[in-house]
């Protein structure tokens, strides 16, 4: 059986996604490669992240909600002392704000009320529908959407490194947490603003980062 056969049997691929593409760009260019319609991700990554995509092609594709459901890590940075419209490096930050009078410590205690149990406010330029429509469309068009605060689960959350104003974190969270609002919200708390302005998922469940693939890696074992 050759590689493409295989693929449309059905494979779960751990892809590590290229900073620039869409989630959707992964999966249509591996549409077009292994000639199969059947394939789908387990779990958005915006454009700006890296990291863990997890990859359903034929009947693989039915346990895509299952791999979504799992708890989820990232790595990344926040900087400090202004913020985004998109909670991230996609608009341009506003809003400057001097952070020099903010300690180590009170960045690393700032985690505490974001562990446990929390609500959170999705950002407007998110892949969520609102009335039949994506809410970043709407938010592009400079249109204003009141979205209703989610329930999620923040099971880990510590700062790995300060060089002001830039702070590196490792989250562990349930799905439907949104990394960006939890920059903004992070921000908000600390009295200066804060942005996303890196972010790489490293493990969805049991399934780790450093097991996947890079996208030409995979085309070749699809060529193959």
């Amino acid at each position: 059986m050759n590689s493409t056969n295989t693929y449309e049997e059905g494979r779960v691929v751990l892809i590590d996604k290229p900073l620039g593409w869409t989630s959707f760009d992964v999966i249509r260019k591996i549409r077009s490669v292994i000639n199969i319609r059947k394939v789908g991700h387990a779990g958005t990554l915006d454009p700006l992240a890296t990291g863990l995509l997890i990859v359903c092609t034929g009947k693989y594709t039915k346990r895509i909600n299952e791999f979504m459901a799992k708890e989820k890590e990232y790595t990344g940075t926040f900087t400090l002392g202004a913020v985004t419209d998109s909670y991230d490096r996609e608009t341009p930050p506003h809003d400057q704000k001097d952070v020099s009078g903010i300690s180590d410590e009170q960045i690393k205690s700032a985690t505490g009320p974001f562990t446990g149990e929390i609500m959170q406010v999705p950002p407007m330029h998110s892949a969520i529908k609102k009335d039949g429509k994506r809410v970043y469309e709407l938010a592009r068009k400079g249109e204003t959407v009141v979205l209703e605060p989610r329930k999620l689960f923040i099971k880990e959350f510590e700062i790995t490194s300060i060089e002001m104003p830039v702070v590196g974190f490792r989250v562990v969270c349930s799905t439907g947490t949104y990394i960006r609002s939890l920059a903004d919200d992070f921000g908000a708390s600390l009295g200066c603003g804060a942005y996303l302005s890196s972010l790489c998922r490293t493990r969805i469940g049991e399934f780790l980062l450093k097991d996947a693939v890079g996208f030409d890696e995979m085309i070749k074992d699809a060529e193959a």
